[in-house]
This record gives structure tokens, sequence and C-alpha cells, in this order.
């Protein structure tokens, strides 16, 4: 069993949501926690309640993921586990109304900021010869949809470069998890940040917490290269 206890773990947007959630089922299995998010109130209060470390940083931002993975090695002198959980979307339209602005703005943060992420954590696991990566994708990266193009592509992306990382870093013992949850009530698509709340018969962020600590727990020696969850009836 990977024992949690003792681990270093980032998660980037971890103020709200399946971020906060995962955190918190981190922390409650004893391990030292550190999350990311670009609004600072929101971060600090969720840092605080979690008690945990935050660092304000913007995935989207070259300089503040550098900025982010020293301030952890500084600290820590070492990373075991990086839960790749900040993600957006926007423009969901037909194909005719398509915007390059919205690829950028959601590309930004879900393609290019996650993978900027990864390059400097698999620095660190490289040299120390293990760590875990964990992507939270979605759904929408195994089937699109109508209006789909921009958040289900970024998604399709970010499934193949899970890919890509899995088959360079197993020779570091390096293990890169992707997990595709369903439809949760989180604050997915509010501006303000302002959570959802829970149905009966959707997902909590609590399921998919649960689902990335029970496949980070298994020996090191074997993973669960994808796990998507599902809400038993959510009709």
């Amino acid at each position: 069993m990977y024992d949690l206890k003792g681990k270093v773990a980032l998660v980037t947007g971890g103020s709200l949501g399946i971020g906060r959630a995962t955190a918190a089922a981190l922390k409650e299995r004893g391990a030292d926690v550190i999350i990311t998010g670009r609004n600072a109130d929101r971060l600090q209060q969720a840092a605080a309640a979690l008690g945990v470390e935050a660092f304000v940083a913007d995935v989207a931002k070259e300089a503040e993921v550098i900025a982010t993975m020293e301030q952890v090695m500084a600290r820590h002198g070492r990373l075991d586990i990086l839960v790749n959980n900040a993600g957006l979307g926007r423009g969901w339209k037909p194909v005719d109304e398509l915007s390059l602005d919205d690829f950028h703005y959601v590309y930004g943060v879900n393609v290019f900021g996650l993978a900027m992420m990864t390059r400097e954590a698999a620095k660190v696991f490289k040299q120390q010869q293990s760590g875990n990566i964990v992507n939270i994708a979605s759904t929408a990266a195994l089937k699109g949809y109508a209006t789909g193009t921009v958040y289900s592509s970024s998604k399709f992306a970010l499934r193949g470069m899970t890919e890509c990382w899995r088959a360079e870093l197993r020779p570091h013992n390096v293990r890169v998890f992707l997990i595709n949850p369903s439809e949760v009530t989180t604050a997915f698509r509010s501006t303000e940040g302002i959570e959802r709340p829970d149905e009966d018969n959707k997902l909590r962020s609590e399921e998919i917490a649960h689902a990335i600590c029970a496949a980070l727990q298994m020996d090191p020696r074997g993973f669960i290269p994808e796990l998507t969850v599902w809400a038993t009836n959510p009709f």
C-alpha cells in the first residue's frame, strides 16, 4: 500500500470543488498538502479551513507555475504527488459560432498551463525516481457533445498528453493517472465561484476525491491508468 502519510502533495485549483475536496482527503490521510488558486481571498480561506499551505498562482502563467514549484521545493525539498485539478470552461457554442478567444482562454489553463505544471513536477520526479501525477479530465474527454468543441477538445488533449507522459515517466517510477469525473455539483461554469447545492442523484466532489486517494493508495508496483466516475442514476 502507498501510505499517504508524510507525502508532499500539490493540488492546483484547490480552493473549490474537486480540488478542495481532494486536498481535504489527502490531509485526512496524513499528507502535507499545498493548494494553489488565482483568487487570493478564496484560496487563503480554504487553506485556513483545511489546515494546508497555499500559494497564489495562475497555472496559465508560466512564471507563476515555475515559482510555485520553486516554493514547494524550498519548503519541503521534495514533491510526491501533483494533482492537476485547475481547469475551466467557456465557449459552449455551435461550430459556426466558435471564437478563437474561447480556445485561448480554455486551453491556456486546461492544456498549456497543466502541461507546464507537469513539466516542472516531472523534473523533480525524474531526479527523485518517484512521483505521482493525477490529471483531472472529464467524461467529456471520452465523448464529444453538441456545443462542446472548446471544452471537450481540451480534455481530449489532456487525455492524449497523459498517455505520452505515462510512456515517458514509467521508467522513472512515476505513476500517471487520469480521472474522468461525470457531472459533479461544483462551482464549474460559475464566474462567481459559487458552489452548486448537492443533489441526491449527482456526484459530489467527495466521490472524486475518494477515487483519487484510492487510486494513489495502491502499492506503487502498480497503478490504475484511467478511472472514470459516473453517478449511478443521475436521471
